[in-house]
């Protein structure tokens, strides 16, 4: 039965798992009201907290309808609310989610390549957006490689091409550094620039969300071996599309060892190749009562996740 509702792709089925986040966001809040007390300023930034998480639901629905990168079912945005209801410990914060918000922003330039409409413009746009995470997080040059990789698979290597991202990028940071010459603060542009390659992972066995960033990728990486063979057999969009979802799986988890805050959030980026290609897994499955388990094992893991990290 849950198969049969998750196979559809209306908006019922986005209105019910909005319901369904938006009950276990109102539990984490209550929990926070009852353990910190009650004040107005919370509130306020509860309702923010609320409108951002609905601005990243849009965005990835688009990302993932637009492009096409899952057939007519609703498995990626199910998935991918579950994760989110899974990981409220670091979301509650507005750097994450600006930043969130943000990479949503790129990857639906650097997906929507595959069509061959405005591509500078876009090349332009993916740069732009890059830039500004760019100086929230300075180890997110490394989707530079993502950028590159879409242009070989949907677009042709130019010179054009290569300079509208780079251009794009280079626009905020010069802006950045004008608003920090203007301030006298020049020293702040220099820091971003220093970086230290340092591969500790020692600190994600203190993070609470450890073990179920490790279920996710265990679930993908089962995805990508039953899904690849049929995906990579057909020359068409799709499969240019699922080699570009591995490649920004791939640096997503390069950049979360490179960032390695131990607050969890850097694992953020992982969130959305994941949930694609999980649900991409499940279109493999034959047996309706094989996708009621699995269904039924991620709901009730994000319960007991929800409830014990």
């Amino acid at each position: 039965m849950l198969a049969n509702f998750l196979e559809k792709s209306k908006p019922i089925n986005f209105i019910v798992y909005l319901s369904v986040f938006f009950c276990f966001f109102l539990l984490s809040l209550i929990t926070h009201f009852f353990n910190d007390g009650f004040s107005w300023s919370k509130t306020f930034e509860s309702v923010v907290f609320f409108f951002l998480f609905l601005i990243i639901f849009f965005f990835y629905n688009f990302i993932v309808t637009k492009n096409k990168l899952t057939f007519d079912h609703s498995y990626a945005f199910f998935i991918f609310t579950l994760i989110a209801i899974l990981h409220f410990s670091f979301l509650f914060e507005f750097k994450p989610l600006i930043t969130f918000i943000l990479h949503l922003l790129y990857l639906r330039k650097i997906y929507s390549l595959r069509s061959s409409k405005s591509i500078i413009q876009k090349l332009f746009d993916s740069g732009f957006w890059l830039g500004v995470l760019f100086i929230l997080e300075p180890y997110c040059f490394v989707f530079f490689l993502v950028t590159l990789t879409a242009i070989l698979l949907y677009q042709k290597l130019t010179i054009q091409n290569l300079i509208a991202p780079i251009i794009g990028y280079i626009t905020p940071l010069i802006i950045y550094f004008t608003y920090l010459f203007w301030v006298d603060t020049t020293n702040n542009f220099i820091k971003l620039f220093t970086v230290d390659f340092i591969f500790d992972l020692s600190t994600y066995t203190k993070n609470s969300t450890t073990w179920s960033t490790l279920v996710l990728l265990l679930f993908t990486l089962i995805a990508l071996i039953l899904k690849s063979p049929k995906a990579m057999s057909v020359n068409n969009s799709f499969k240019k599309s699922w080699q570009l979802l591995i490649i920004n799986l791939l640096v997503s988890l390069f950049f979360a060892i490179l960032t390695n805050t131990n607050q969890g959030y850097e694992t953020l980026f992982l969130y959305v190749p994941a949930s694609i290609i999980i649900a991409n897994g499940f279109e493999v499955l034959q047996k309706r009562m094989v996708k009621n388990i699995l269904i039924f094992i991620f709901m009730m893991g994000t319960i007991i996740g929800f409830c014990y990290l």
